[in-house]
């Protein structure tokens, strides 16, 4: 086969981007505003969202950014209000989002287990929040490896969390597969000597990924048969 490993993004890769972060994106800026709609609104712009739509605009912060990312683009409107307070907010919000999966996961994952696979995770969403997300599908145990940005790491697009998950498997970056539905996930494995492989299964199109993956595929589903190729 093409790789002896694959990482994993947790949201838009895993799981569904829109359905976990959109809903989590109201509930946080309900919660921030405290009821107040034109500071929700406020709020939304600031992040890339739309408070009326429920829909995030391409560019947003939180597509791929950290909750540093967001206490960053947020802190003009809340002056004063320390960084731990409100990445503690975003982080139980975060915690507590429903999530889609991509695909059933748990056979999927045991198919590539079977196929004698190392797996891990790496997210830039925090590693409590992941792990409760991984957890409530039932599949933590299936992967060997799960980081978030404040794992220690480092976040994407830099290459840490990647190369942590080829030295803890013990396996060359050049036999990892990093699997990602943005840029910062395809850069971050590119940037560690991995191979990249895109998803449709988040905000980017195809289009966006091509240039800089070695294959796109509509979802997760589809990777057995490209490592197969």
């Amino acid at each position: 086969m093409r790789a002896d490993g694959i990482l994993f993004d947790k949201d838009g890769t895993l799981f569904d981007f829109a359905a976990t972060w959109e809903a989590w994106a109201v509930s946080l800026l309900k919660r921030i505003s405290m009821g107040d709609e034109a500071r929700a609104h406020e709020f939304g712009r600031a992040i890339g969202f739309d408070y009326s739509t429920g829909k995030y605009d391409a560019n947003s912060v939180a597509i791929a950014g950290t909750p540093d990312d967001l206490f960053d683009a947020m802190l003009p409107l809340m002056p004063g209000v320390a960084r731990p307070e409100l990445i503690r907010i975003i982080d139980e919000e975060a915690e507590a989002a429903p999530t889609a999966e991509a695909v059933p996961l748990a056979p999927f994952l045991d198919g590539l287990r079977g196929m004698g696979l190392k797996l891990g995770v790496a997210t830039n969403d925090a590693e409590i929040p992941a792990r409760a997300h991984l957890a409530a599908a039932g599949v933590t145990e299936r992967f060997d490896f799960i980081a978030g940005y404040d794992s220690g790491h480092g976040a994407k697009p830099a290459p840490g969390m990647c190369l942590g998950f080829a030295q803890s498997v013990s396996l060359e970056p050049a036999r990892v597969v990093m699997v990602g539905d943005s840029l910062h996930d395809l850069h971050a494995g590119r940037a560690a000597g991995m191979q990249v492989v895109g998803v449709l299964t988040g905000m980017a199109t195809a289009d966006d990924l091509a240039p800089h993956a070695d294959a796109v595929l509509p979802d997760i589903g589809h990777l057995p048969g490209w490592l197969a190729q």
